[in-house]
């Protein structure tokens, strides 16, 4: 057998490379703080754990059910709109339908209209993708090089404005909320504007620049689904057209979930409804564009209030609430192992 020779390095030889130096950094010799966890502070940490999760989640669930609500599924009213639009050669007839619904109590404070849509699944990775945000900028870009296929441009070649199947899947019905009083019928003034997000309105979304929006968007054409091209979806007001138009804008923040509902209106507080929508009769009036029926999707109209934690969704209470009881329970538990050792650490002792 060889002999083994020794790795250590004699005296007068230089130290290894991969040896660390002899720091009180790198030979981990730093002072540290080492907490000792008694009994008395683990369960006091999550007793007042506990007690924190479930009284924030009681004032969430108060607040939640606070909210005023009245959501109206208008599939089925609609039935005849329905089967109009199941064939797609009928996309450029009108449909128009109405139902009718009586508030009991007055629905004081801002009012918000929103559109909800059952079974529509906007979280696929490909439908997600489908966008061109150089193009929602305003910039001039080869959208053929972007995620839009293959709703990027036709056959033509003329490109597509805006780009992609989240563009073209756009909500489109038009909602209109009439006041019934007395012999009289009033139209409820709604906002337009001022429903979506500040950076999104002013930051991730453009126009081309030009001395008008028709201009801006010679050359391209409307979404194959879209019954008027983008520079025509607000005509009354110019600052709300194009890529900047709020319900557009609202759209292309797409959804976690197959259902979710997105905010369409406001209710304008002025004459009749400056306290917010009186009790009585209401009649939604639809122009029916959108089709559900081919994913068996429903759709809904809301009309809803809010709060200081946000609208009628008691998921975050319910979660805190879940959150302090698994903790008080838990407090619980150790609180009874360590009654049951100290008793039988005594009696060995006493032994």
């Amino acid at each position: 057998m060889k002999n083994k020779t020794s790795v250590l390095p004699r005296e007068g030889e230089a130290q290894p490379s991969g040896c660390p130096d002899n720091s009180a950094f790198k030979q981990q010799r730093l002072p540290a703080w080492k907490p000792q966890l008694t009994i008395a502070s683990v369960l006091s940490s999550f007793f007042l754990t506990g007690a924190f999760c479930l009284t924030v989640g009681v004032f969430l669930v108060l607040s939640a059910n606070s909210v005023r609500e009245i959501q109206v599924d208008y599939s089925d009213k609609c039935s005849d709109c329905s089967k109009l639009r199941e064939n797609s050669s009928n996309w450029n007839k009108e449909c128009h339908c109405s139902f009718n619904f009586t508030l009991k109590e007055d629905i004081l404070g801002d009012v918000f209209m929103y559109y909800g849509l059952q079974n529509f699944y906007q979280n696929h990775r490909r439908y997600v993708r489908s966008r061109s945000d150089a193009q929602l900028l305003g910039r001039n870009v080869n959208i053929q090089r972007s995620y839009c296929a293959p709703f990027s441009t036709y056959r033509n070649g003329t490109p597509m404005a805006p780009c992609g199947a989240i563009a073209n899947s756009m909500f489109n019905d038009t909602i209109d909320l009439f006041y019934n009083r007395n012999s009289s019928v009033i139209q409820v003034p709604l906002l337009k504007t001022g429903n979506s997000w500040w950076t999104d309105k002013n930051v991730k979304f453009r126009n081309p620049e030009s001395y008008n929006l028709s201009s801006a968007f010679a050359g391209t054409a409307r979404p194959p689904y879209w019954q008027k091209p983008v520079y025509l979806l607000d005509e009354e007001d110019e600052r709300n057209n194009g890529y900047v138009n709020d319900d557009f804008i609202v759209w292309m923040r797409v959804s976690a979930f197959a259902t979710f509902r997105n905010l369409y209106r406001r209710v304008r507080r002025v004459r009749h409804f400056t306290e917010g929508l009186p009790a009585g009769n209401y009649t939604f009036h639809i122009s029916y564009n959108f089709p559900v029926t081919r994913f068996k999707g429903r759709k809904h109209v809301i009309l809803s209030t809010v709060v200081w934690s946000g609208g009628s969704n008691p998921f975050l209470g319910i979660a805190y609430l879940i959150s302090g009881t698994a903790a008080t329970l838990t407090g619980f538990v150790i609180t009874g192992i360590h009654l049951k050792l100290r008793k039988k650490k005594t009696y060995f002792q006493k032994q």
